[in-house]
């Protein structure tokens, strides 16, 4: 009977394909990074609609995303993976997203949410994919976060989010700069 071999991250590698280590560091970096942006882009909309009882859905999915800020911050030092350069950048441009379109209206603020998690459900199951059996620590966190991301948008949706005006062409945008803001932080 033959031994089963069971795959490991970066498993099979083509040539220019990042060795695993890399692809790890990788991984955590773009993941901080993005996690953080969205804190900021939550303090951003509660900056604007935080007095509202309205934004009660928003403080939560805030809250939510500090815990995964957390549990990143916590790996980066674990692994000893630097965070992305980009961050200054991060905090700024995450910010004016969040207040941006909740001066546009709270339906805007939940558009905003909705196009943002939806890029990072699908970079969540990517980066999953990615992972091999010598990874299942991390994999089981990124599944945690994909689903808990999953929820925020149906959350969003929930509150009208595809009714805010020009809903196509903003959640265009946010996730065209959302993909942007990936590829940048995994790299520099």
């Amino acid at each position: 009977m033959a031994k089963r071999l069971k795959r490991r991250t970066g498993d099979p590698r083509l040539p220019g394909d990042l060795p695993p280590e890399r692809l790890i560091d990788r991984i955590l970096r773009v993941d901080q990074a993005g996690e953080y942006g969205a804190v900021q882009i939550y303090k951003g909309q509660l900056a604007i609609l935080g007095g509202r009882k309205s934004a009660k859905p928003i403080r939560a999915m805030a809250e939510a995303e500090a815990e995964h800020l957390a549990a990143f911050d916590k790996l980066l030092a674990k692994r000893k993976v630097r965070p992305t350069a980009l961050q200054p950048i991060w905090r700024v441009a995450g910010f004016a997203l969040g207040a941006g379109t909740a001066l546009l209206g709270e339906r805007a603020a939940m558009a905003c949410t909705v196009a943002v998690e939806e890029v990072i459900e699908d970079h969540y199951t990517k980066q999953i994919a990615a992972l091999g059996e010598d990874e299942v620590e991390l994999k089981a966190t990124l599944a945690k976060f994909r689903q808990e991301e999953v929820e925020h948008g149906e959350e969003a949706r929930r509150h009208d989010a595809e009714k805010a005006p020009g809903y196509r062409v903003l959640s265009a945008a946010i996730k065209t700069g959302s993909r942007l803001a990936i590829w940048l932080s995994e790299r520099v």
